[in-house]
């Protein structure tokens, strides 16, 4: 139990460097090896650690944040938080974090190619559908997001993901708790678990200060890809 404990803290820990960092990632690290230690820790007890992580961020760099556009994100969001509920509740989860993965990948290649996102409304409302889909079913709804914002600084990343992530991540508690996946245990492991999170969110102010040095879109490129790349090996291993 304790042995275990500890491993799951230190991959939380781990990534919440990452997410504090790059602005996400968190749960793309983490995900994937806790699926591996004990599935029960994906998605609820990390989507509570996500939360926390965001609302850590948002006290520190709201001021930066793309509050026009966290607006349009979070209208798409909650259809599509339905939509992952409902890829939860009725599809295999392996399947779907298949499709998230592969899409992911499509847009870094695309981005690779000079595509420049612009922040329009449709933009922003597509990427929150995205991200409350592959948020509620996978814990995985950074990378649309971060994509569209790929070209913006540092603390304009980070700032505008959290505050998505701070209401984004409620709505999908909300919608998990009335579907029944949101149990004590789950609450449990959360708080457990919280500790490290917030010892990860503290190491991560010198990654935060090099890669504000013009290093964040090739850190958004980098951990995109990389991510998603672990999701469809474990996805596509027992598929």
């Amino acid at each position: 139990m304790w042995a275990m404990l500890i491993v799951a803290g230190v991959i939380v820990a781990a990534a919440a460097v990452v997410q504090g960092a790059v602005g996400f990632g968190l749960s793309l690290v983490a995900a994937p090896l806790l699926v591996l230690l004990d599935p029960a820790l994906v998605p609820v007890p990390l989507i509570i650690l996500a939360s926390m992580h965001a609302v850590l961020t948002v006290i520190r760099d709201g001021r930066h944040a793309d509050w026009r556009g966290v607006g349009w994100v979070l209208l798409g969001r909650v259809p599509g938080t339905g939509l992952g509920v409902l890829a939860v509740a009725t599809l295999p989860q392996r399947g779907f974090g298949l499709v998230v993965g592969l899409c992911v990948l499509a847009f870094v290649v695309v981005s690779l190619l000079r595509w420049r996102p612009r922040l329009r409304p449709r933009a922003l409302l597509l990427a929150g559908v995205a991200s409350g889909a592959g948020g509620t079913a996978v814990a995985i709804g950074g990378p649309p997001l971060a994509l569209l914002y790929q070209h913006s600084t540092g603390p304009r990343v980070r700032a505008t993901l959290a505050a998505v992530f701070v209401a984004g991540s409620a709505i999908s508690l909300g919608a998990l708790a009335i579907a029944g996946e949101v149990t004590t245990e789950s609450l449990r492991d959360a708080a457990l678990l919280l500790p490290f999170l917030i010892i990860g969110f503290l190491l991560s102010g010198l990654a935060r200060r090099i890669l504000d040095q013009g290093w964040t879109r090739t850190a958004v490129l980098t951990v995109a890809s990389a991510s998603a790349v672990l999701l469809v090996l474990h996805s596509a291993v027992d598929w």
